[in-house]
Order: C-alpha cells, then structure tokens, then sequence
C-alpha cells in the first residue's frame, strides 16, 4: 500500500496507523479545546458581572503657593499619604493625576500598605503598584492614570497609606489642599516595604492621588458628593474621617442593602459654580468629578454658597440665584442622561457670617425653594431645615457651627447632623 504523506509541524510522513493517532489526537485536542473555550466564556462571563467602583476619591486641582509641598519638596523625596476608603474589595486600582501641573512628573514607586496609624504602616501588607506593568513611570503634564488592577484584601472604611517615591518633580503641583489629613514627607528615596517615616516633615494636604477604584458586583454603585468646603470637611477633626459624606459612608456600611453604596468625596473649599473660587469652576469639572467617576449611580449636588457670598449687591444677588438654577438644571439633566439619579441639598443658612446680607440671604431662599419645589431633582436633603436655629432661620444652629466668627461651616457636631440626615434609602 501506498504511503500518503502529510505535512505536520514537524514534517514528517505517516501512514495509515499513524493518520489514526493524528485524527484521535486531534478529537482530543478538539475536546481540550472546547472544554478550555467553556472554561474561558465561563471566566468571561464572572468578569463582566463585575463593574469598576469608587471607593474614595478627591477633587483635583492646581495647588496654591501657599499649599505646596513644604521643603524638601516632591522632587527626588518620598511622600506617605493617608486615605480612609468607603467600601471594600479584593481587587482594586489607583487613581494618580498630573492635569494640572506644567511639567512631567517622574515616579519610581508607588506602594500601597495598610496604616497602623500617624505615619505607621503594616510592612507586611506592603505591595508595588505598576501602570502598564511598570513600577517606575513619568506622568506627562495634563494627563491622569490609572495603576494596574492590584489584589489588595481590603475591607470598609479601611485606612491606607500610598507612598510614592519621587524622582524629578514639576515647579507646580495637582493635588488637593483640603485633606483634613496628615501627609508625611521624607527626604530621599525610602522604597522599603515599611519604611520609618518618623522623622518625615508634616502637611494636611494630598499630592497627585486623586482616585481608589474597587471591582465590585454590577449591583453596586457609587455616590459623588459634589460641593465646596462644607462638603470638603472644613470645621471637621484632621485625622479623625469625619467629614459629612464619612458619616454618610458609615451609615450606608450599616444597612446591608446598602453596604455596597462606595462614597467619593468631590468637595473643594473656596469653590464656586459659576466664576472665581478655588480651583476649577464647578460647571467646568463637573464632568470630570461626576461624570467621570466609575460606577457612579447616584449624585448629591450641594454648592452655591461661595457663589452667592461673593454677590456684590442686591441685583447680582438675584443674578447669581438665576444662574445658580441654570447650573443646577444643566448638571441634573446631564447626570439623568446618564442614568444617575440626582438628589438636591439645600444651601445652610450663613446669617452672622461674613457672608450675609438680606440680598444674599433673599437669593439663598429663591435657590432653595427652587430646589424643593421645581420637581428637577429624583430627590431634596434638606440641610437648611436640619442646621437651622429654630429661633433665627437664617443662622446655623449655634452648637453646629464651627466657630465664634465663623457662622458658615458645621463642627464635628454640625457634619454629623448632616450625614445621619441623609436616608439611606435613597440609596438602595
């Protein structure tokens, strides 16, 4: 009998007995094939049941003079920044944003640990982030990035230090100045996994981080609290996690419907909607700082207040509500077109605050009427009502404000007020 060649990978030339082991080994490899097929539609579909949320996050901006990192400086240093997350997860990524800086950013490391307190982490919990599988990147200016998904065992309202060794730095930051929490700056390269930081020098400001993403269930979901220095935590306790949204945050972690509602803080201080302020205008990063954010769902929008104290008499008072109304109308429906359901917060009183004047104080109450009462919004907070002086309802109450000559920001008292006002149902 005729031999019938066949050219296999290894070119060579069977026969009939050897055609037979090839046509069963190939009904093998075919079973192997589909079976490792199955198996990857199956990893397939666990995958797409998972979505991207935020678990902590903080409004960028362009740092100030007068906030910038205090000497050594970034530059060829290392800087631990301490960050108390919302929800937890088993995997996750970190956000890192040079938008605003002029010049490129050189970083060696970034490692993630959990805290133990003050500058003190769990050396053992120590782990390298990588961005496109590197550990030593440069950020262009103008450009902001996430790390590579990381398997990290991290659990609710978690406290985490991300240390980042710097090479070459720019003359201006990103970064965001209202952290109500201490950073640790060393001078020199401290790349070992639970470096001392003991002797590093103290700022309450955030440098370049602006965003913690867990993979979640596609049934969980994120809220952006969109605001000013109110919702920022100015008049809160440094260290201590007790802004209004961390209030939110914990009682959202105490209902099991809701355990898996992520909280990102988007509060700037000296911020405003329309024009001036700190920072970007609100109507200007609201795409960014809401829309943006992963797995959001929800939005509590609370700002205007700087907008309306900066009115310079009675009639740009009155254009300064219209517009405020105009910017609140914009926002919802872009949030709606999303998908994002839009919960309105009424602006707190300020009466004894640099701030007051009747007109200011007429525009406030045309902004919350329309607030309660336009039926643009899924639903209305109304912080006015809970932070009012009964006695006088154009002032805070006086056991929530945050000092004799301040009459504008909530203490520790006032932001707890604010958070357990919130229904969590709103959430579910």
């Amino acid at each position: 009998m005729k031999k019938l060649a066949i050219m296999t990978d290894g070119a060579s030339v069977l026969g009939l007995a050897g055609i037979r082991k090839l046509l069963m080994k190939s009904k093998l490899i075919a079973i192997v094939f589909a079976l490792s097929f199955a198996h990857c539609s199956a990893y397939a579909q666990l995958r797409t049941s998972k979505q991207w949320v935020g678990t902590w996050g903080t409004a960028r901006q362009l740092v100030e003079p007068n906030n910038r990192p205090p000497s050594p400086g970034l530059s060829n240093n290392t800087l631990r920044q301490i960050v108390c997350v919302s929800t937890g997860g088993k995997l996750l990524r970190v956000k890192l944003s040079n938008e605003f800086s002029k010049g490129p950013v050189n970083i060696k490391m970034v490692q993630i640990a959990l805290s133990k307190g003050g500058c003190a982490v769990d050396g053992s919990s120590t782990q390298v982030l990588k961005f496109n599988g590197l550990s030593d990147i440069t950020i262009p200016a103008g450009v902001e990035l996430y790390s590579d998904p990381l398997t990290f065992q991290l659990k609710p309202r978690t406290e985490i230090a991300i240390t980042i060794t710097f090479g070459e730095a720019p003359a201006t930051e990103t970064g965001h100045p209202g952290s109500r929490t201490t950073s640790y700056l060393l001078a020199g390269e401290h790349s070992e996994a639970g470096a001392d930081f003991s002797n590093a020098v103290k700022t309450d400001h955030w440098y370049i981080i602006s965003g913690i993403d867990v993979e979640a269930p596609k049934k969980a979901g994120a809220v952006v609290v969109f605001g000013d220095s109110i919702t920022d935590g100015r008049g809160s306790g440094t260290n201590k996690q007790d802004r209004w949204p961390d209030v939110l945050s914990m009682n959202l972690l105490a209902n099991k419907r809701t355990r898996q509602v992520g909280v990102i803080n988007m509060g700037i201080g000296g911020n405003t909607v329309l024009k001036g302020g700190l920072g970007p205008m609100g109507k200007d990063r609201f795409d960014h700082d809401v829309l943006q954010q992963s797995g959001v769902r929800w939005l509590i929008i609370l700002e205007g207040v700087n907008d309306l104290g900066g009115a310079r008499d009675s009639v740009a008072a009155a254009n300064v509500a219209n517009d405020l109304i105009a910017a609140y109308g914009n926002m919802i429906r872009k949030a709606q077109a999303r998908g994002i359901k839009v919960y309105g917060a009424t602006i707190l009183p300020f009466k004894k605050s640099t701030y007051y004047t009747p007109a200011r104080e007429a525009a406030r109450n045309k902004v919350n009427e329309w607030i309660r009462n336009s039926g643009n919004y899924d639903a209305v907070i109304d912080f006015d009502k809970v932070m009012r002086d009964p006695n006088d309802p154009a002032a805070l109450l006086d056991r929530a404000q945050s000092g004799a000559n301040d009459h504008l920001h909530p203490n520790q008292v006032g932001y707890q007020m604010m958070g357990k006002a919130v229904d969590v149902k709103l959430f579910k």
